[in-house]
């Protein structure tokens, strides 16, 4: 009963907008790699379409799919993106700034960029128009809509430098169709992308551990050293750790 379950949580909430944004991350644990942010967003006649009903029960929370199963929705959504059904946007926090603004702000950062574009796909103003100018050639359109027309939700607690109005919701992931949605697409291209990395650093499992600390990849991290790859402030630990170790086993001081 998920499609109902997620599908219904998200029209309950839709009110008199034109549809909802989900977003949701991956990576954020990881000690390798980008913290890549989706976002996509659903328009109301989207719910109602023959595919959501029938099919919505195939959506829910990346972690709990088979890869398999993301990567077949993940593959029918963007058919949907090229057919204008919907509109998905993607943005990545690099290692530099994790590194620069922690994990949070980078986190925040790559939600930023994914919303931003999703607003550009389709052809939402992220603000009101100003009175003033109301009429310009630009604004006209029937097609154009504004922020206050659609509602942004996010899987997990609310993102102060998000920089747009939002409602967040604790495993939203699993409770709203359109952040499923979202968790499905991150979590595609965050695979996709430790893949390629697992191709010019072989020996780190990149490709099974995903950048996460699997003990093949701490044991690759302690005998080699990290890679560009690695984040220097999730590293610390380990790496204090191993130096600990040398202590023990060479006496250094």
């Amino acid at each position: 009963m998920k499609s109902k379950r997620l599908r219904a949580f998200d029209r309950a909430r839709m009110g008199s907008r034109r549809g909802l944004i989900g977003i949701d991350e991956a990576g954020r644990g990881a000690l390798a790699g980008p913290v890549v942010a989706a976002a996509v967003a659903l328009g109301r006649d989207f719910y109602d379409t023959e595919w959501c009903r029938r099919n919505a029960s195939r959506v829910n929370d990346s972690k709990l799919l088979s890869k398999e199963e993301r990567e077949a929705l993940y593959e029918t959504l963007r058919k949907f993106e090229r057919a204008g059904r919907l509109w998905i946007g993607v943005g990545r926090g690099s290692v530099v700034e994790i590194e620069d603004l922690n994990i949070l702000g980078a986190t925040q950062v790559a939600m930023r960029r994914a919303v931003e574009q999703v607003f550009e796909h389709a052809g939402i103003a992220p603000h009101d128009p100003d009175p003033l100018f109301d009429g310009e050639e630009t604004l006209d359109s029937s097609d154009a809509s504004s922020l206050s027309d659609w509602g942004v939700f996010v899987d997990g607690k609310p993102m102060k430098r998000l920089g747009y109005p939002h409602e967040a919701f604790v495993k939203g992931d699993s409770r709203s169709l359109c952040i499923a949605m979202a968790s499905i697409i991150a979590k595609v291209v965050r695979d996709r992308t430790m893949l390629a990395l697992d191709c010019e650093h072989p020996c780190y499992d990149f490709g099974s551990s995903k950048g996460y600390a699997t003990p093949l990849h701490r044991e690759a991290i302690k005998e080699m050293g990290p890679t560009p790859a690695h984040r220097p402030l999730f590293l610390r630990k380990i790496l204090e750790e191993e130096a600990e170790d040398l202590q023990v086993e060479f006496g250094f001081d």
